[in-house]
């Protein structure tokens, strides 16, 4: 599987997500630059981006300017990135740190978000595509939650 389908497929994958929004920043939208070619995912069944939340997964097909260290300006290179609590990124990433930012197909601490309970993975490929959108739909699940939540307390 290339780079590039399991990206495709992972994004099909969330925008079949009930209630999903799936924003993909291109040139002329308004999006600021760094931002084009990127997705971000809401629970957002009105389809308008919220401004209260941030989005609860992402792929990111370069590198930020302060996020660095997963090299993503490689050519192919690109990260999603889940957040998933720290109980479960704990689960998933085992003994992993920082170090192992640059290797693909694994589990990673989100390198600056990790601590917030972020996980990562370069270049999903077979062993960590499928997880990957388990991870996603579990992720705009409690999304969905908090958003009935608030509105319920509102």
């Amino acid at each position: 599987m290339s780079n590039d389908t399991s990206m495709d497929r992972i994004i099909e994958a969330v925008r079949s997500f009930d209630g999903v929004l799936v924003l993909e920043p291109r040139p002329g939208d308004g999006a600021p630059e760094i931002a084009w070619g990127d997705a971000f995912f809401y629970d957002a069944p009105d389809g308008v981006v919220p401004t209260t939340v941030q989005p609860y997964g992402t792929v990111v097909t370069k590198n930020y300017p302060d996020d660095t260290s997963c090299d993503l300006d490689r050519p192919g290179r690109w990260r999603v990135n889940v957040h998933v609590g720290r109980d479960r990124l704990r689960e998933l990433v085992a003994d992993r740190g920082p170090e192992d930012a640059v290797v693909p197909d694994t589990f990673l601490p989100h390198p600056l978000y990790g601590d917030l309970g972020w996980v990562c993975v370069v270049n999903p490929g077979e062993r960590t595509t499928d997880a990957v959108v388990g991870l996603l739909r579990e992720a705009h699940q409690a999304a969905r939650r908090r958003r009935l939540r608030r509105r319920a307390i509102g």
